[in-house]
């Protein structure tokens, strides 16, 4: 597939990185020339560097960005009607103390509200960078990314592309329970930074044989 990742950072070289291992044309879309191309050098594997106006061009475009400057990302893309967009944002305060907003809406659905006509899907917002950085792994072991949207086509493509990386994957069903996930992101970065348990941890989904 070809991918675009909206953002220069720790989580889109990351992502950048599983993706184009996984034989993924990726591009990495910033609005600083500079540190897009930085990126993609970063991630290697062939990642690109382009525009964020071009990264309407790829299958699948990532949001890699903080929560409230998704909006911008999106509208800087052209709105990104009838394409899948993996929103991988969490509301977080400045302080990263606690959400922003939840129990009545997530950052998911209201990026999904901005934008109707986005095939918007929740996914990756539960992996730290560092985990991706080392392949999606630990110990070994693949962690799970969660994937939830209302568009079954769209959540399909995502779970599709996530299982390519090398990820276990785990639908959790509509774009509402994103009120659920992205507690638990906000609690795995309780966890990792404020409890000091480290970055090599995510959360996952068992059950029994």
């Amino acid at each position: 597939m070809n991918v675009s990742i909206i953002g220069a950072g720790n989580m889109a070289k990351g992502l950048a990185a599983v993706f184009t291992a996984a034989g993924h044309r990726v591009t990495i879309a910033a609005r600083d020339k500079v540190k897009g191309e930085a990126a993609a050098q970063e991630a290697g594997n062939g990642a690109t560097a382009g525009s964020i106006a071009e990264a309407a061009a790829a299958d699948i475009v990532v949001l890699a960005v903080p929560y409230q400057g998704a909006f911008e990302a999106i509208e800087a893309a052209g709105g990104l009607v009838g394409k899948i967009v993996i929103d991988i944002t969490n509301p977080m305060t400045e302080d990263f103390s606690g959400l922003s907003i939840g129990h009545t809406t997530s950052a998911a659905e209201e990026i999904q509200k901005k934008f109707p006509h986005a095939r918007l899907v929740k996914a990756f917002n539960t992996v730290f960078a560092q985990v991706l950085q080392n392949g999606g792994k630990i110990a070994g072991k693949p962690v799970t990314v969660f994937v939830a949207g209302d568009d079954a086509e769209a959540r399909t493509k995502v779970v599709e592309l996530a299982q390519d990386a090398g990820f276990e994957t785990q639908v959790t069903g509509s774009l509402s329970t994103a009120r659920y996930l992205e507690p638990v992101a906000a609690l795995n970065i309780t966890l990792g930074y404020g409890l000091g348990h480290g970055v090599a941890i995510a959360p996952t989904w068992q059950r029994a044989a």
